[in-house]
């Protein structure tokens, strides 16, 4: 019974542990996606000229 006792609290000691580190894994991946999407509208806030060029271009790239 001791034996079973001890496996026990292993196996729960590790799969808290676990937990722990997909929660950590899950917030910084929550962050980079907030700071990316943040990123992202900057720069098309910033260059919407640079967007426009750049369909144009492809649009004639497509033509031949």
């Amino acid at each position: 019974m001791e034996n079973l006792i001890r496996f026990v609290n292993t196996f729960l000691s590790y799969i808290v542990l676990m937990l722990i580190i997909l929660a950590v894994g899950g917030v910084g991946i929550a962050i980079g996606l907030l700071l990316r999407k943040r990123k992202n509208a900057a720069l098309a806030a910033q260059t919407p000229a640079a967007e426009e060029k750049t369909e144009t271009e492809e649009g004639v790239g497509a033509g031949e």
